[in-house]
């Protein structure tokens, strides 16, 4: 078949360029369907999908002939390409993390896990009909060589259609959402109204314009602003100050999700120490995670500052010589605390090697300061076992008190382990990756058996405070199935909703053990821990509660705009009721939702603003 122009109106450049959109339109809506598995609660979110990426792909397309009397068949293959890899990247991003790539996360390339074993878990045998086409495009377009003319007249109809497209979106996503814009992390919303291209330009410009805030922040808008975080202590209980001056150990719990606790898997019990150790300690069993693209980062940026995470990026990278009122900055205000933390990857992973400086920590134990050796570890970095044998002798030499945060790593995605290291069968269902999970989740529990073991032969037990936290899910919406299997439970939005619950444990030698059942996030560990180090939590710019006074009818607020109150459940823009799982009028999630708004954007104004650097710097 032979393209050629037979003199009509539409001439044969236009309608190659149109083949090739065509398809490449058809392509994003499968994967918007099939891949992002967009929510379709109307069918004007069927017409916003199929329309949301027309008039972009148009103009983009366009670039083929804008600069020249003819269609370049070069240019145009080599963008039909690139959006199919956009497309590519887009889903497999999507597939782990149920989250859309962004701009800044891009630049963090290195930090979510490179071209590794992780990538390859995520592919598919299915996602070769994404490029099938692409050998018969451009077999296509070496046969066409001739009659490629594209007018002036031509031209400016098809930019001013595509612009025409492109505005329609915009009104009919607008129609959809009037917050759209204004709720720019919801970035479910935003692919579904304006589609991924659109999503993507959007999203650079949020990024290129975020410096501006700084710039224009003023004393006088930060006083303002911060006004709202001068929450007063709700009180004290007769926990207050039980761990006062006692040496603090943080660990956290890489990818552990709340349900492996008290978990068996073939008559065996997945995490035995943690089991034994929360009948002694202060488990909360309904702490959510609250990370979003920094993972890990984001965990710890919780517990250290008490503000939410960025929605796209993450704090350690793209604001990491920000002003915080960090926990280690509070600790050796109150009480001349000396701040390690211990990570057996390099220091510059995340850029922990800056933010940790800003942070108030004085030393960072990292690989170099390790024996790290093939043998000795997994996937990205030490092993957990020699990784605590090695810190606590680090610790031998801290100065006390100390606050000392400890960062594991074996049970990181896809759950790798060799055989001498597997202390459980893994799980038998149809997911491997659940079925692996099992047995670094049983690795990470020894782990700790043996770093509380040689802390007790050590005498550094018992003048510690220990807080064990799980730092974000390990098992993706894209595996829950496998989960739900082993579980025996079914996919719902509240069995999807309690998934996303990681476990606080707090012990303290001596002290009875209590389960509180109190909903809250990890932005909330850090107001916990200051009132059993009896440390007043008031005018501490945090947005956290202590999880043994915090009012339940406060929603645990998520960085995508969802939250779970006392009574409702707010998720991909669907409002729930809590009790019975049914879908309800959204006006009945109205004021959670105002709450949910004002403090994500106040904490994103404070990050991007560094609106602490006036007043920290006063006090």
């Amino acid at each position: 078949m032979e393209l050629t122009d037979t003199g009509s109106k539409n001439p044969a450049g236009i309608r190659l360029t149109l083949l090739v959109t065509g398809i490449l339109c058809l392509k994003t809506v499968i994967i918007c369907f099939v891949g992002f598995k967009l929510p379709v609660q109307s069918f004007f979110d069927v017409v916003l999908i199929l329309t949301g990426s027309i008039g972009s792909l148009l103009l983009v397309m366009g670039f083929s002939f804008y600069f020249g009397e003819k269609v370049n068949r070069f240019v145009l293959f080599g963008f039909m390409v690139l959006g199919t890899g956009i497309l590519y990247g887009d889903l497999l991003y999507y597939r782990f993390y149920n989250d859309f790539v962004s701009a800044p996360i891009l630049f963090q390339f290195a930090n979510v896990g490179g071209l590794g074993a992780s990538t390859v878990e995520l592919m598919s045998p299915w996602d070769v009909f994404l490029f099938l086409d692409l050998p018969l495009i451009a077999w296509l377009l070496l046969r066409t060589k001739d009659g490629l003319t594209v007018p002036k007249g031509i031209k400016r109809k098809y930019v001013a259609f595509g612009v025409a497209l492109i505005v329609l979106t915009v009104s009919l996503g607008l129609v959809k959402s009037v917050h759209l814009f204004s709720d720019s992390y919801d970035r479910e919303q935003v692919v579904k109204s304006l589609g991924p291209l659109n999503y993507h330009v959007y999203d650079i410009v949020l990024g290129l314009a975020a410096p501006l805030q700084r710039l224009t922040m003023t004393e006088t808008k930060a006083h303002a602003s911060i006004e709202y975080l001068q929450q007063e202590d709700p009180g004290r209980t007769e926990l207050f100050g039980i761990a006062e001056g006692k040496n603090i150990v943080f660990i956290s719990l890489e990818s552990m999700q709340d349900f492996v606790i008290n978990q068996q898997v073939n008559g065996e019990e997945v995490t035995p120490f943690l089991n034994e150790l929360i009948k002694e300690s202060f488990y909360f069993n309904q702490v959510y995670d609250q990370t979003a693209q920094g993972k890990t980062s984001d965990a710890e940026f919780m517990v250290d500052t008490s503000l939410y995470p960025l929605a796209s990026g993450s704090v350690f990278v793209r604001r990491p010589d920000n002003t915080f009122h960090s926990l280690p900055h509070i600790l050796q205000e109150e009480g001349d605390y000396y701040a390690a933390t211990f990570h057996g990857n390099v220091d510059t992973f995340w850029n922990r090697d800056v933010m940790y400086e800003s942070l108030g920590y004085d030393r960072f134990f990292s690989k170099d300061d390790y024996t790290v050796t093939e043998a000795n570890s997994v996937n990205y970095g030490l092993k957990d076992i020699p990784f605590f044998k090695q810190s606590a002798t680090f610790m031998q030499n801290l100065p006390e008190p100390y606050y000392a945060k400890f960062l594991t790593l074996t049970n990181h995605f896809p759950f790798l382990l060799e055989e001498d290291d597997l202390f459980i069968d893994p799980a038998d269902t149809e997911e491997d990756v659940v079925n692996r999970y099992i047995t670094t989740v049983r690795y990470l529990d020894e782990s700790l058996e043996t770093f509380f073991a040689t802390l007790k032969e050590e005498g550094m037990y018992e003048d510690t405070i220990f807080v064990l936290a799980g730092d974000h899910y390990g098992i993706s919406e894209k595996y829950e199935d496998g989960l739900n299997e082993l579980l025996g439970t079914e996919a719902t939005v509240e069995s999807g909703m309690k998934h996303q619950q990681i476990p606080l444990i707090i012990h303290i030698p001596g002290q009875t053990g209590e389960t509180i059942s109190t909903p809250g996030g990890a932005i909330d560990i850090r107001p916990t821990l200051l009132h059993l180090m009896g440390i007043n939590a008031e005018n501490r710019y945090a947005f956290g509660y202590n999880l043994f006074t915090r009012d339940s009818a406060h929603p645990v607020i998520f960085r995508d705009g969802s939250f779970i109150s006392d009574d409702h459940v707010y998720k991909d823009n669907i409002c729930y009721s809590k009790e019975t799982g049914a879908v309800i009028d959204e006006e009945a999630c109205g004021p959670d939702l105002e709450t949910v708004r004002k403090e994500l954007k106040l904490s994103d104004k404070i990050i991007f603003g560094d609106l602490l650097r006036f007043v920290v710097e006063e006090e």
